[in-house]
C-alpha cells in the first residue's frame, strides 16, 4: 500500500516536471455588493405591496416628460423634445394627463381615462380621439397605442387581489454600483411573482414585482399580457418623502411590444390631496374632428 502511494506521488511529480500539471488556479474577484441585506417573506412583501398601494389614494403632479418611440422593428429611435406636463389621478381608475408644448406651453395633449374607456384631445391637429383602453391593434405610430390606463398602472401600483391572484416569491440578483469602486456589482434581490385567474380558471402569469434588499422597497414592475410576453416595464427611482409617503421622483415607463418609453420626473408633487370630479372631465372642443378608436 506504501509503495502504491509513492508511485502515484513519484509519477505526479514527473507529470508536472515534464509536461507542466494538468491543472491551474487563479483567485475570483468578488462581484458582489458589500451593501448589508435584509431579509423578508413571501407574506411581508405582499403586506408591503399592500401598503403602499393604501398609502397613495390621489395624486396631483407637475412632471418633466421625456418621449422615444421606435428599436428594432422601426430600424430607427426618435426621442422627442421633453415636454412640462400634469398628471391627476384618483383611486380606483381615474387619470388625467395634459402635456404642454415647448417653450409657448400651450396644449399639446389632454387625456383622461376612468379605466375602461379614455378620451384624447390634440389641439394642434384640432382632433378629439376616444376609444378603450383595452389596446387590440398595434398602430404604427407608436404614440397612437399609448393609452392612459398604463400610465395610472405603473404609478399606481395595485395592491394583490387574493381572490383573483396567488402570489410567489422568487429569489433572484440584480445589477447596481457599488458606491465605493463605482463599479457594477451584483446583489441579491427579491421578486414577487404574481399570476392572475382567468375566465374559465385558466391561470397567467400577471406581473412581477422587484424589490432591493438593501431596503425592501419596489424598483420595478413588469406587467404581462395574457400570451405571457411583457407588456409594461416600469422602474422606480429616487424615492422621496411627500406628506409622508415614500414615492419615487423617477418613473421610466417602457412598452416593448409598440416601441415607445416614457419617463416622468417629479417636479411637485401632493399626494392624498382633495380632487373633484370636474378635474376629470374633458369636453370636446367646438369644431373639432372625432375619431372613435374601434
Amino acid at each position: 500500500m506504501e509503495r502504491a502511494r509513492l508511485t502515484i506521488v513519484l509519477l505526479a511529480l514527473c507529470l508536472c516536471s515534464t509536461t507542466g500539471c494538468l491543472f491551474r488556479s487563479h483567485r475570483v474577484e468578488s462581484k458582489r455588493s458589500p451593501v448589508p441585506l435584509k431579509s423578508a417573506t413571501q407574506q411581508e412583501l405582499v403586506a408591503k405591496i399592500a401598503q403602499l398601494s393604501a398609502s397613495v389614494r390621489t395624486m396631483n403632479a407637475t412632471v418633466d416628460i421625456d418621449t422615444t418611440v421606435g428599436g428594432e422593428k422601426k430600424g430607427k429611435v426618435i426621442e422627442y423634445q421633453q415636454i412640462r406636463g400634469y398628471i391627476l389621478a384618483q383611486k380606483p381608475s381615474m387619470l388625467r394627463m395634459i402635456g404642454l408644448l415647448p417653450i409657448v406651453r400651450n396644449r399639446a395633449f389632454d387625456m383622461v381615462s376612468d379605466g375602461d374607456r379614455f378620451k384624447l384631445s390634440i389641439p394642434p391637429r384640432n382632433r378629439f380621439v376616444t376609444g378603450s383602453n383595452q389596446l387590440t391593434k398595434i398602430s404604427d405610430n407608436p404614440l397612437e397605442n399609448l393609452r392612459p390606463q398604463v400610465i395610472y398602472e405603473a404609478l399606481l401600483m395595485p395592491e394583490i387581489d387574493p381572490k383573483t391572484e396567488i402570489a410567489v416569491l422568487e429569489e433572484g440578483t440584480q445589477e447596481v454600483v457599488d458606491e465605493k469602486t463605482h463599479k457594477s456589482v451584483t446583489q441579491p434581490n427579491y421578486h414577487v411573482v404574481v399570476i392572475r385567474r382567468g375566465p374559465q380558471d385558466s391561470w397567467h402569469l400577471y406581473r412581477k414585482i422587484y424589490f432591493s434588499r438593501a431596503d425592501l422597497q419596489p424598483y420595478r414592475q413588469t406587467i404581462y399580457d395574457d400570451k405571457g410576453a411583457i407588456a409594461t416595464d416600469a422602474t422606480y427611482s429616487d424615492l422621496q418623502d411627500y406628506g409622508g409617503v415614500q414615492f419615487p421622483s423617477l418613473v421610466e415607463i417602457q412598452r416593448p411590444q409598440e416601441e415607445y418609453s416614457i419617463t416622468l420626473k417629479m417636479i411637485k408633487l401632493t399626494l392624498n390631496g382633495p380632487l373633484s370630479p370636474e378635474q376629470f372631465q374633458l369636453d370636446t372642443p367646438p369644431g373639432a374632428v372625432v375619431t372613435e378608436l374601434k
